[in-house]
């Protein structure tokens, strides 16, 4: 077997993408055969013991590719020191490790992808592939200034970002439920969006990643991804 690149191997063992598995080696987490590992360095697998944190990479098994309806409440992300909740426990019945592939807020429902593939992942979050998410946002506010608004360029956090598709699909007494498409997922960008045109979020709810649909997945349940959804995720053009 060929000598590969040790952040790939990482990353291929769904530890964490490549650029968090540089910084890993770089803060001196991994080793090769007992040796602190260097940026840069390869190593062969199932030949070299790779350790992270001193404990050796399983072997490779079975990809998982999995979609969670979010509760609002949970923490994306693997582990929190403060002990609050995190969307791993939601998951936590898969009975193989996964990883959110990107993040959703704390108060933020909806899609949220798992996944123990990290080439996969590096596919469906890498900034370069125009993968648009869509959200339900109930809103306070002018709702049909925003919607004009939010059509146009808007300047957040010094990037400018747009919405690619909004519309309103209710109105209620103090606003409305308008339905929001965007391609960049910058943090917190819906939020920042509605604040920018002067309302506010009362709920929001990702309904749907490039091809993948929520549907009508129970809140706080999870499904495996069908061969279809997985290989249309995976193979998002530029």
């Amino acid at each position: 077997m060929e000598k590969e690149r040790l952040q790939k191997i990482l990353s291929a063992h769904g530890i964490a993408s490549r650029r968090k598995a540089e910084q890993m080696i770089l803060d001196g987490k991994v080793a090769i055969n007992g040796i602190t590992a260097m940026l840069g360095q390869s190593a062969t697998p199932g030949q070299d013991i790779i350790t992270v944190d001193g404990v050796p990479l399983e072997e490779r098994d079975k990809h998982v590719y999995i979609v969670l309806n979010k509760p609002s409440g949970f923490l994306t992300t693997v582990s929190d020191e403060f002990g609050r909740k995190t969307v791993m426990e939601l998951v936590s019945d898969v009975g193989m490790k996964v990883y959110p592939v990107g993040r959703l807020d704390l108060d933020t429902e909806g899609l949220l992808i798992f996944t123990n593939d990290g080439e996969f992942a590096n596919r469906v979050m890498h900034p370069s592939f125009n993968l648009q998410k869509t959200y339900l946002a109930n809103i306070r506010g002018d709702v049909d200034n925003a919607i004009e608004l939010m059509r146009e360029p808007l300047v957040i956090d010094s990037y400018t970002v747009y919405a690619v598709h909004v519309d309103l699909l209710k109105r209620s007494n103090d606003g409305g439920v308008l339905k929001i498409t965007i391609a960049e997922g910058r943090n917190r960008q819906i939020r920042k969006m509605c604040t920018a045109c002067g309302v506010a979020v009362k709920t929001l709810k990702r309904i749907s990643v490039g091809t993948l649909k929520l549907g009508d997945l129970k809140l706080g349940s999870w499904r495996y991804l069908s061969d279809e959804e997985i290989l249309a995720l995976g193979t998002v053009q530029k």
